[in-house]
């Protein structure tokens, strides 16, 4: 339970913070005064959030919602909130909330987390798959959805689901995921066929990373082009027939 805790609050982080898109929100028409004060409690809350402030956070997040009820990222922010601190019921609340007022891929999987963590598992999977329907390219959407079909003992569909990751992000923690997987069936075949498919993935990270190292430090090598025609053999220079002297007469 701690592990998917600790996943449940990891991929959160990642998508509040590096991939959650902006959501659309309906702004009233005030006064200058009143779009700066908007501003100033988001800024506020979402610093309070980074620093660790979760009342102080709230109380902004909160503000916001009693002059905007139909913000939706303003529920979506809240719900991750809540989340952190583990109040799940309040946290699927806001989650739910925000997805009534905003068809948003990231409110439904912020939501299929914590119904993952409090064991609904199959509210999981329906969360998770109607967040792929509006977003399909993130790998950690489809990673969680493999650990909702694991836990519903679909151990092929959470594979696939896998692979789907896997396609995205080359990643061999998706790999030793997919291991995992087939270790616990005893899939003796597809153990080291995946097996192999990790050590190759590793080569070609090594790889990737000589070829970036290497461009940053300037070294380009050159590789000859594969149908050029072979460099004519340099030819020996003929040497000169020696001038032999004429006989001279040697003078006594």
């Amino acid at each position: 339970m701690l592990g998917v805790f600790i996943l449940i609050i990891f991929t959160i982080f990642l998508i509040f913070f590096y991939k959650e898109k902006p959501e659309k929100t309906e702004e009233k028409p005030k006064n200058p005064k009143y779009a700066a004060q908007m501003r100033k409690l988001w800024t506020i809350a979402q610093t309070s959030m980074k620093e660790r402030k979760p009342l102080r956070a709230e109380k902004a997040l909160l503000t916001i919602l009693k002059f905007d009820e139909k913000n939706a990222a303003a529920y979506n922010r809240l719900g991750i909130l809540y989340a952190k601190e583990q109040k799940f019921d309040d946290a699927i609340e806001c989650f739910e909330i925000a997805q009534s007022l905003d068809d948003n891929p990231s409110s439904l999987h912020n939501a299929g987390l914590i119904y993952l963590e409090t064991g609904a598992y199959e509210k999981a999977e329906l969360a998770f798959e109607q967040a792929l329907e509006l977003e399909g390219d993130i790998p950690a959407r489809y990673i969680a959805l493999a650990k909702a079909k694991e836990q519903l003992g679909r151990r092929k569909d959470a594979i696939a689901a896998l692979e789907s990751a896997y396609e995205l992000d080359h990643s061999t923690t998706t790999l030793r995921q997919i291991l995992a997987l087939h270790e616990a069936a005893g899939d003796e075949e597809a153990i080291i066929t995946t097996t192999a498919r990790i050590e190759q993935q590793l080569a070609e990270d090594v790889a990737k990373k000589r070829r970036a190292k290497n461009k940053k430090l300037g070294i380009v090598r050159k590789q000859a082009p594969t149908n050029a025609a072979p460099a004519p053999k340099a030819r020996l220079a003929k040497p000169k027939k020696l001038i032999r002297p004429k006989n001279r007469k040697i003078i006594q």
